[in-house]
């Protein structure tokens, strides 16, 4: 009887391992995938989709970065798997300057450059000699350009680039304007603070973190139509990966790019406002 009672609980306890052996088989297993980002809006924005990418077992490991240098660094070292911070001009330029092949993995939202001032309410306003503070992001010496240009300001040389172009391109500089170039970018709000110069050109992320509303605050704000959208980058042949398509895919849905425009209010402006097609 005792070795009848002894055979059935071990068929119990075999039947019990087989159940657990088929439930761990049966488990999806979860990715992890590291993305570097800057503070605002990126890492807002990746913290979004965290909770759709864990439904479709992608654990997404943020890593905020406070500048523009170490992000494609630490991707072209393989410590990030993507990184969501830049704009296509400043990865082409980044790639020249380090032989880099880093690439797009695709859009997200553009963020309008915006230029400050605490004298003048317009870019028109300012008065000839004026001092303009622009950052050490030659990258974004185009978008800066094009504000002047349109503002009737300066007028480019024949056959420039926008998205290349420096401020070597300006043909002609009716109020004789200076621009100091050899700023860091996350200073830019300090120097607009203290009211340096006469007006201050500031990325909106850092504007953002300023407490800078930039469609009312900048007295010049970039058009929607602007080339310089922010990206996904990685490293090439990563673009086609299961866990990086699935997260261009939430970036992109009309869900996360809706949430973008509700929350920064302009500020921030979703690439495909109803969604990728």
């Amino acid at each position: 009887m005792k070795k009848k009672w002894i055979a059935g609980l071990a068929s119990v306890a075999a039947v019990a391992l087989l159940l657990v052996g088929c439930g761990k088989s049966s488990s999806t297993k979860e990715t992890t995938l590291t993305v570097g980002a800057s503070n605002i809006p990126h890492a807002q924005i990746l913290k979004h989709v965290q909770p759709q990418l864990k439904k479709e077992g992608i654990n997404l490991k943020i890593k905020v970065f406070q500048d523009y240098v170490l992000p494609n660094k630490d991707l072209a070292n393989k410590n990030l798997d993507a990184n969501y911070f830049q704009h296509t001009p400043f990865l082409n330029n980044w790639n020249k300057e380090n032989n880099g092949t880093l690439v797009s993995a695709g859009k997200v939202h553009l963020e309008p450059i915006g230029i400050y001032s605490k004298k003048y309410k317009s870019l028109k306003d300012l008065p000839n000699g004026a001092t303009v503070l622009v950052s050490n992001n030659v990258s974004d010496y185009g978008r800066v350009l094009t504000l002047f240009k349109d503002a009737g300001l300066i007028t480019l040389k024949k056959g420039t680039d926008i998205t290349t172009a420096k401020f070597s391109d300006i043909q002609d500089n009716k109020r004789n304007i200076k621009f100091k170039t050899d700023l860091e970018p996350k200073l830019m709000p300090q120097f607009y603070q203290k009211g340096e110069g006469d007006a201050v050109v500031i990325n909106a992320n850092y504007a953002e973190q300023a407490k800078l509303n930039p469609t009312k605050d900048a007295i010049a704000l970039e058009k929607n139509s602007s080339p310089y959208a922010n990206i996904v980058a990685v490293r090439k042949g990563d673009k086609n990966k299961p866990a990086i398509k699935k997260l261009m895919k939430a970036l992109q849905s009309k869900s996360t790019q809706q949430w973008i425009s509700k929350h920064y209010k302009g500020a921030v402006v979703p690439v495909y406002p109803n969604g990728k097609n």
